[in-house]
């Protein structure tokens, strides 16, 4: 498992309901964690390990053992109130930042790993997190929420991420679009049925 980049299309995929929590999505959480805290992340969803599960993860302290480690399962996010610009960067998107403007405030309601409701009352940079997270399950990334003059100024480096995505994808190291979709389809069979 490792987190994918831009333009990966798993990116781009709408994630479905998980429907069953079983010891290897158990594991597969342990190891978003993981990879999230050797990236310096607060942040990680499924679709950016290439899983089209509707599940993320936080931890606003970015390291392992600091903070409160979040897990959401079928997030569902309302009662957003107020507007707040600020700086975001994605992990699949390493290097690249923009302002953001999104609700100061959210509800989020969601499922733990042990089956238990979660409803959390976000703001601040926990408000943040999770609607940047829960965009990732909807398919939806950061730059796409970017003023227009911004997008153009990262044309360029959004061109370096799609070469070297075809460059990997030359050498087998990332599957065909159609055998990425079949994956996806086995993992939707296996979770959200």
């Amino acid at each position: 498992m490792e987190i994918i980049t831009y333009p990966h299309p798993t990116l781009r995929h709408t994630s479905k309901p998980i429907c069953r929590v079983d010891r290897e999505l158990r594991a597969i959480v342990d190891k978003m964690f993981e990879l999230m805290y050797e990236a310096k992340g607060i942040g990680l969803a499924a679709n950016q390990v290439d899983l089209p599960l509707r599940l993320f993860i936080v931890n606003l302290e970015a390291k392992q053992g600091e903070g409160e480690e979040l897990v959401f399962i079928n997030p569902v996010i309302s009662h957003a109130k107020g507007s707040a610009q600020q700086e975001e960067g994605c992990l699949s998107l390493p290097g690249l930042c923009g302002d953001v403007a999104r609700p100061k405030t959210v509800r989020i309601n969601a499922f733990t790993l042990d089956g238990r409701e979660l409803l959390i009352d976000a703001t601040g940079m926990l408000a943040r997190v999770v609607q940047h997270e829960f965009d990732h399950l909807n398919g939806v990334l950061f730059i796409d929420r970017l003023s227009d003059a911004k997008q153009k100024e990262l044309r360029a480096e959004l061109s370096e991420f799609e070469i070297s995505h075809e460059s990997r994808r030359s050498t087998g190291s990332i599957l065909s679009d159609a055998e990425i979709a079949n994956r996806l389809a086995d993992w939707e069979s296996k979770y959200c049925k």
